[in-house]
């Protein structure tokens, strides 16, 4: 019986040890994963245009096949479509941002924002939202908005080819 004891304890010494060792705490700090829309800054997505539409116009056949997602620095989120150089912005407070289905999230939208160029000068109270994936997962994700306000309504939809992004400040 004694020898039985001897027998086991070192055995549950070495495999106490080799738990320890083994233990994520020992493993090197894996880097965070990428989020989308991410921290303050503009990301660039390449892809395809798929549709952009203000009320009964269709822009769509001059809509560039890149899509820029704007965060400020107050957590506001724009995710701008372009199309013969006007620019449609869908704009709403990225702390809104909730899950969705199929593990895109949410972002419901408060304005839509227009401009020419790289300046946005219009804006207009909408209720709406736009429904993303995450680009850094490398596979191809659709970004789609709607949104309504009193007098119009306006629908992005963008598909990503599933390469990386492009980040700017």
């Amino acid at each position: 019986m004694g020898f039985e004891i001897e027998m086991k304890l070192p055995t549950l010494v070495a495999a106490a040890l080799s738990t320890a060792f083994a233990l994520p705490a020992f493993a090197a700090p894996a880097s965070p994963p990428e989020t989308f829309p991410g921290a303050p800054g503009v990301i660039t997505l390449s892809g395809k245009c798929a549709k952009l539409v203000v009320a009964k116009f269709d822009a769509t056949k001059g809509c560039k096949n890149e899509l820029a997602s704007v965060t400020l620095a107050n957590g506001v989120v724009t995710f701008i479509f372009t199309s013969d150089g006007k620019a449609l912005g869908f704009q709403g407070d990225g702390s809104g941002i909730k899950p969705a289905s199929n593990g895109n999230a949410r972002l419901p939208l408060s304005l839509v924002t227009t401009g020419v160029g790289n300046k946005m000068t219009g804006e207009v109270k909408v209720a709406g939202f736009c429904t993303f994936g995450n680009p850094y997962a490398g596979k191809p994700i659709a970004i789609e908005c709607t949104a309504e306000s009193k007098d119009s309504s306006f629908t992005g939809s963008f598909r990503t080819g599933g390469k990386l992004v492009k980040k700017g400040k």
